[in-house]
């Protein structure tokens, strides 16, 4: 996040799209709910469900599955005709505008309705009333993200917010709500193919010289490895032998399943390292157990970059060992020692080469989190980034132009199928599936369909039904709900016995190589008595 939570309150419009957010993110959403009912705030919901947040919505827009880049083209067409954007932010902040304008020129709100459904009067609304106010928010998670168009669809919210001057001030910002914690952590210490610890270029000789002399080795990669996607593909051709999986349930998480599973089965050797006998550790050659967050030290790093510190509450069960253990035992035995003491030592060596956390340490972290970057031990953190400049000097617009997704329905498979969790799992279940109690809120999967929907395919409540796409199919339950759009259906993808992502498909953002969870098409078919 650009900006801390507590900037949402001082949002004077929170603009929401691609994010469940009342059900993904229940504390964060508490944010939203008192800034509008408390503090005056509008907000824009703009998601083709209508989700618990839209009650709290001044605006709420029904987009069509997978057509983000329009509908925010749309938007900064309008907010450009009709010069409402802030023309000394951008004259002095970025570069690009005249790019911009071009690519957005032919996205009349006329000919957004016909790419998204949105009506045009709502669209016009909707923009002049981002435009209008003095900060604003935009919180969008895997709504926005899970496309063959992701990387553009965040682009294009950064382009609008930088549009209006809302990056850099309190209240305002672009603002993803990350999909587990300490995705943000992870990310910060290297765990992406094509950079080091704090975002540091592979590619770049400067950064890898001096993160070989810190490591004690003669050389490291110049080229950027592969991303999870890229290691399942390369394991179904032979070409990857080995795969070792730390807190990871690609056999439920990973788009297209009976493919992943083929990949998986094809490995010389499978690792899975974990808290829990999870599906994809049922199927490895060897199962290293690992501690919980409440069994080790450490630290986790937000959705909005604050470092906290975590503490051993409780001892691990049975030969459960925390993850930098078992990770340092297995470097030692390869050939390469990893000699820490404790985690404290590995937080030390964290500041020493990761720019962005060289003044955070445990000592500063016993009672607070702090905001990286953070660049000296008086350093106090960074809550909300850019606040003078960019990190590259002057913001860039991108000229963005809309591309469809990679499957829309036809007459084999004439409905829409879009995944997310619900408020009672999480993720893939691995937890919170052994919880009596949120088993008992939502015990199974489901298909969630319209009334019209349920109309056209003489359903019931209850009954079951077979939801097939061109990769496979399961049997759910139909819910009839009026969240759901005609033509569209809503499948959470947290349950095994039923996995959504049996059906999912498996086309990629070009960028950040991104499977396309969120649109695919379907059909479905009542299940006989």
């Amino acid at each position: 996040m650009t900006n801390p939570i507590k900037d949402i309150e001082k949002a004077d419009v929170i603009l929401i799209t691609g994010s469940n957010t009342t059900e993904n993110h229940p504390v964060l959403s508490s944010y939203v709910k008192r800034a509008v009912t408390f503090k005056g705030a509008k907000l824009i919901v703009i998601d083709p469900r209508k989700i618990p947040i839209t009650s709290f919505a001044t605006s709420w827009l029904r987009p069509n599955l997978g057509t983000d880049v329009a509908w925010i083209n749309g938007m900064m067409h309008v907010i450009i005709k009709e010069k409402l954007y802030d023309e000394e932010y951008v004259s002095s902040r970025t570069v690009g505008l005249d790019e911009l304008k071009k690519a957005v020129e032919k996205f009349t709100p006329d000919y957004v309705e016909g790419i998204t459904g949105i009506p045009v009067e709502e669209l016009e609304t909707a923009a002049r009333l981002y435009a209008g106010a003095s900060a604003a928010s935009i919180l969008y998670a895997m709504g926005i993200t899970q496309h063959i168009s992701g990387t553009d669809n965040v682009k294009s919210l950064a382009n609008l917010a930088m549009l209006c001057g809302n990056v850099g001030i309190p209240g305002g910002g672009v603002n993803p709500l990350r999909g587990q914690n300490n995705v943000q952590g992870a990310c910060d210490m290297g765990a992406l193919p094509n950079v080091y610890t704090g975002y540091q270029q592979v590619a770049d000789l400067a950064v890898r010289e001096r993160l070989a002399k810190s490591w004690d080795v003669g050389e490291l990669p110049q080229y950027p490895g592969l991303t999870a996607t890229e290691m399942m593909e390369k394991a179904h051709a032979g070409e990857v032998k080995a795969l070792y999986v730390i807190g990871e349930n690609p056999m439920v998480s990973d788009p297209d399943l009976n493919h992943a599973q083929k990949s998986l089965e094809n490995l010389d050797l499978l690792v899975v390292q974990d808290i829990f006998m999870t599906e994809t550790a049922r199927m490895a050659h060897v199962v290293l157990p690992s501690a919980s967050f409440a069994e080790k030290e450490g630290t986790f790093t937000n959705t909005e970059r604050k470092v906290q510190r975590v503490r051993k509450a409780v001892d691990s069960p049975g030969d459960a060992r925390e993850d930098w253990e078992i990770i340092s035992d297995l470097s030692r035995r390869m050939g390469y020692p990893m000699t820490y003491r404790n985690s404290r030592a590995i937080m030390e060596e964290i500041s020493q080469v990761t720019p962005s956390y060289c003044g955070i340490n445990y000592d500063r972290l016993k009672t607070r989190g702090i905001h990286w970057p953070c660049t000296g031990t008086d350093h106090l953190g960074t809550p909300c980034l850019h606040m003078d400049q960019f990190t590259c000097g002057l913001g860039i617009f991108h000229a963005i132009d809309y591309v469809p997704p990679a499957e829309l329905p036809d007459k084999k498979y004439p409905l829409y199928l879009t995944t997310g969790r619900l408020l009672y799992q999480f993720h893939t279940g691995t937890m919170t599936m052994k919880s009596a109690g949120l088993n008992e809120k939502e015990p199974e999967c489901f298909a969630e369909i319209s009334y019209q929907d349920a109309m056209k395919y003489k359903l019931k409540d209850g009954d079951f039904l077979k939801v097939g796409s061109r990769r496979g199919e399961i049997r759910v339950k139909a819910r009839i709900s009026e969240m759901a759009v005609e033509g569209t259906i809503f499948i959470p993808f947290h349950y095994a016995n039923a996995a959504a992502n049996r059906l999912t498909n498996a086309a990629l953002d070009p960028t950040a190589k991104i499977p396309e969870f969120k649109v695919c098409a379907v059909r479905i078919e009542k299940e006989a008595k």
